[in-house]
């Protein structure tokens, strides 16, 4: 399978940023850490796009998601993209 596109949708990309703007409040170290930790984590779908598990609120194989730490990175896999719809603490539940 050749590599996909990532694209962040603006509501991901402000879950994120709400994420790094609290923890930045403890530290700016782990603030930074974090930031580098999650897109790492993401950019494993460009090659493995069906890594992550079948979210179990939608029961759709084209919505997946992938964990890091206690946070839940929601996509939608797509013909030639994925796109990243939501990341959100893994304590509440997918609206």
């Amino acid at each position: 399978m050749a590599e996909v596109k990532i694209i962040w949708s603006e509501t991901a990309l402000q879950d994120v940023k709400e994420i790094i703007t609290f923890i930045s409040k403890d530290s700016d170290f782990y603030a930074i850490n974090f930031t580098s930790k999650i897109i790492s984590s993401v950019d494993i779908l460009k090659v493995f796009p069906e890594i992550g598990r079948i979210v179990p609120e939608y029961e759709n194989i084209m919505i997946r998601e992938i964990l890091y730490r206690n946070y839940r990175v929601v996509y939608q896999i797509e013909k030639n993209d994925i796109e990243i719809l939501t990341v959100f603490h893994g304590s509440k539940l997918l609206e």
